[in-house]
């Protein structure tokens, strides 16, 4: 019984959900005896994280309430711990809920631990008896925890106007307060708690057309965008202008002055002509902090996920703007971004499923790639760029992206990937 998609467990709130998130809670509870739960502020979020306490406490372990707090937060004080349980659905539509299991080093649960939750759950339940339940106490200080560890790594003051749209998500109280007590003069838009999301969760330029303009007509430094649980971070320069993951990986990259970066199977080829040792992984960001763990100096996925391994292997949107803030503090973020090298990088995704990577590759075969990669989907390489075809993780749909140094040649790239989907041949997508 596969639970687990790329980022947790997710579906739409139901009474099946909330069996499932007490029988998850059941299975981590019989091996973490100490565990820290918390939600992000969707109406379903209560629910959830008491049958998530309910499993815990009925399979005798201590649970810690922190309320609610970014995943970043709970990842962070998860170190004091034996797991944390995030009830949250990150960037998906309100009626949706879910569970992120994380260690004490902050990473998600991995595929062998995912394993591990999904057999325990697909056998009938055992619950300690009476004398043996365990018990919830009140865990109120995570986000205060969190932010003065932030704080430690920006100790100057920072001068700057930023515009901060949490989506009424778990992070409206802690953006804000942070960038407040680090010198910054904040707008909010959305910073208050609220399960029915003003705009979609995800921060796309398609949803910040708000932010886009509020920094323009208070002529403020950037903006800054959080999805439902904050564990993404997107930005706005000082112009109104959507920064896209791939600028930010290479802004990041650059202005931590590091060496060694991991990142995803779909992230800009133009990383590589950074001067920097790059390693890819599949998408994912429990895949991107999984190799964290065998060194790195950084880690990011372009859908908003960055991972500063010296504070925790959990992609941390708290983190990333304070890191932002403080570059564009020394130089303008338009400037940060025009410093990294860039290529025509089309993104798409159609309804359905991949049934035979197999096939996808064949239906593409003649436009004679130069190595192919089936880590995740089909990824084929060409000396001008590349053409990446894959499922998505948390949704039905299949992710196309191509890059190329020419945007006539990514766009070739694209449409050849649509044709493959769409033919028998290719026995690609079906919706």
């Amino acid at each position: 019984m596969k639970l687990f998609g790329s980022s947790g467990i997710r579906a739409p709130f139901s009474g099946d959900l909330l069996t499932l998130a007490y029988r998850v809670g059941l299975a981590v509870g019989r091996t973490r005896r100490n565990v820290v739960v918390a939600t992000d502020t969707r109406t379903s979020g209560d629910a959830m994280k008491h049958a998530v306490s309910a499993g815990l406490a009925a399979a005798g372990a201590r649970i810690a309430d922190a309320g609610i707090v970014p995943t970043p937060t709970l990842a962070y004080v998860t170190r004091e711990f034996d797991a944390g349980v995030m009830v949250t659905a990150s960037h998906n539509p309100p009626e949706y809920n879910g569970v992120k299991l994380l260690n004490p080093d902050g990473s998600s649960y991995g595929p062998l631990q995912q394993e591990e939750i999904e057999q325990a759950v697909a056998v009938a339940p055992e619950v300690s008896g009476w004398e043996h339940l365990g018990q919830t106490v009140s865990f109120p200080d995570a986000a205060e925890l969190h932010t003065a560890r932030i704080r430690e790594d920006f100790p100057d003051e920072l001068d700057l106007r930023v515009v901060v749209d949490c989506g009424c998500g778990a992070a409206s109280l802690v953006t804000p307060g942070l960038l407040e007590s680090l010198g910054c003069d904040v707008i909010t838009l959305n910073c208050y708690h609220s399960g029915f999301f003003p705009r979609p969760a995800e921060p796309v330029a398609d949803n910040l057309h708000e932010l886009c303009d509020t920094v323009r007509e208070t002529g403020a430094a950037l903006g800054i965008a959080h999805d439902g649980d904050a564990d993404r971070m997107m930005a706005v320069d000082e112009n109104g202008r959507f920064v896209t993951g791939d600028q930010l990986l290479g802004v990041f990259a650059a202005g931590e002055g590091v060496r060694d970066v991991v990142t995803t199977l779909d992230a800009s080829m133009a990383i590589e002509e950074m001067g920097l040792t790059v390693r890819r992984t599949r998408i994912g960001d429990t895949w991107v902090s999984d190799e964290l763990r065998h060194g790195g100096d950084f880690g990011g996925e372009t859908s908003g996920c960055w991972v500063f391994p010296k504070l925790s292997l959990c992609p941390d949107g708290i983190y990333a703007a304070a890191c932002l803030v403080s570059l564009a503090s020394r130089k303008k973020l338009s400037e940060l971004v025009a410093a990294v090298p860039a290529y025509p990088l089309l993104r798409a995704s159609v309804p359905g499923r991949v049934e035979s990577p197999e096939d996808v590759e064949a239906a593409l075969a003649y436009l004679n790639p130069t190595a192919t990669d089936r880590t995740d989907g089909v990824k084929l390489s060409f000396e001008d760029g590349w053409l990446l075809v894959r499922p998505s993780g948390t949704e039905p749909k299949v992710r196309l992206t191509a890059e190329a140094r020419r945007e006539a040649r990514a766009r070739e790239l694209m449409n050849a990937a649509r044709a493959a989907l769409a033919t028998p041949a290719g026995k690609g997508a079906r919706s």
